[in-house]
């Protein structure tokens, strides 16, 4: 006879609330001002935060997975698509600042001082997994000693494109030696030894390649995106403050426009450049 069900002990507690941990998030939206475009941005850029927080995840686990002697590839073409939704949200969340006119921005502009997007160590680790080595991206952080270390180890590791390069010397291809062993630490420029890889790659057709085929599609896609949601800023930067200069020391727009034409993972560029023949 199966066993007696028995009601749940009643509680105060609402699963839904606890699971989310909304009592804590829901406390976190604090304006410092009384414009009412305020609270839009602050939660926007929370938002972000938490996105840029979950692509690192599925980027580091791409990365390790890729390292492994016996990768499981497909499985990795699924944890950055899995990304690519995030991404796509990640650029879907400037619609919500797009209407935001510089007279609302500049009523509480002034209350974040010299706060900035510079000073997130979040998107800073996403960029060094993409490959970016900017010489003094850590010296933002040197005030937070736990952050600048976490970054710094970051920095030293390789990129998902690193783990990328090692992957293709392991199964065969022509990937020189000093490429895949090469310091991370130092920026990537792409080389077309790789490129003739890949292009090797993709002219395949068969079922050996295929996975790699994806992995590089998936590569692209994800630097594509990368690309777009910095062009959203930089367009959000230009309807809401034109040129003016930035916080934290930057020169606003002008700053943002340098990295907007910026190519991660730049053999899979050139590879269009060149075509597949």
């Amino acid at each position: 006879m199966p066993a007696k069900l028995t009601a749940p002990e009643r509680t105060d507690l609402n699963e839904y609330e606890d699971y989310a941990q909304l009592r804590a998030l829901l406390t976190l939206q604090r304006p410092r001002t009384d414009a009412p475009a305020e609270l839009s941005f602050i939660v926007v850029t929370q938002v972000m935060e938490l996105y840029f927080t979950l692509l690192r995840h599925e980027w580091e686990s791409a990365r390790d997975e890729l390292a492994r002697p016996n990768a499981d590839v497909r499985g990795v073409v699924r944890t950055l698509r899995r990304g690519h939704g995030v991404q796509d949200a990640l650029i879907a969340a400037w619609e919500a600042l797009r209407t935001l006119t510089p007279t609302e921005f500049d009523a509480f502009r002034e209350s974040f001082g010299v706060a900035s997007g510079i000073q997130s160590y979040q998107y800073r680790h996403i960029e060094f997994l993409l490959g970016a080595r900017h010489p003094r991206a850590l010296t933002v952080h040197e005030q937070t000693p736990g952050i600048h270390a976490d970054l710094a180890a970051q920095a030293a590791s390789p990129s998902l494109y690193d783990a990328t390069l090692t992957l293709l010397r392991r199964r065969g291809y022509a990937v020189p030696q000093a490429l895949a062993d090469r310091d991370p630490r130092t920026e990537y420029q792409g080389d077309d030894r790789v490129v003739a890889v890949w292009r090797a790659v993709y002219g395949g057709g068969d079922a050996p390649h295929a996975d790699l085929m994806d992995l590089g599609d998936a590569l692209f896609d994800t630097a594509e995106r990368h690309l777009r949601w910095k062009q959203r800023h930089l367009l959000s930067v230009w309807r809401s403050m034109g040129d003016k200069p930035g916080s934290a020391g930057t020169s606003g727009a002008q700053w943002l426009e340098r990295g907007v034409h910026r190519k991660y993972f730049p053999d899979l560029w050139t590879l269009r450049d060149q075509g597949w023949a």
